[in-house]
């Protein structure tokens, strides 16, 4: 597997770089004034100053997904150790960890957060 890069806008850098830093855990990269990036389990994430940011919610299964989100693919037990460690870190869920499409092909466990910029995070 490739990894991706990602850019996203955020509203004040510094803020962005202790949530991804020290929340996500994801080690920092290069930066200027106006971007940074982070290792975002092997991929590149960028975090550009911006003032704007949209957001739409489209319905799937019963619960608000946010549009655009972005994440990756974990083990079950890698999902378990991060989904606990933004637990212990009260992190507000847009949808707390679960698991979907029990018993059924493409079972999964899956969580929602946002960045403090409203950046969606599946």
């Amino acid at each position: 597997m490739k990894p991706f890069h990602l850019a996203i806008p955020v509203k004040d850098l510094k803020t962005s770089i202790e949530f991804y830093s020290e929340v996500l855990g994801c080690s920092r990269g290069r930066s200027s004034k106006s971007w940074a990036d982070f290792n975002f389990f092997g991929h590149q994430l960028v975090c550009h100053l911006s003032q704007t940011t949209n957001q739409i919610i489209n319905n799937v299964d019963g619960k608000e997904i946010p549009v655009p989100h972005f994440g990756v693919v974990l083990s079950w037990e890698q999902f378990e150790d991060f989904s606990q460690s933004l637990s212990d870190k009260k992190i507000n869920f847009i949808i707390e960890p679960y698991l979907r499409f029990k018993d059924k092909p493409g079972e999964q466990l899956t969580m929602f957060l946002k960045d403090p910029f409203g950046n969606a995070i599946e």
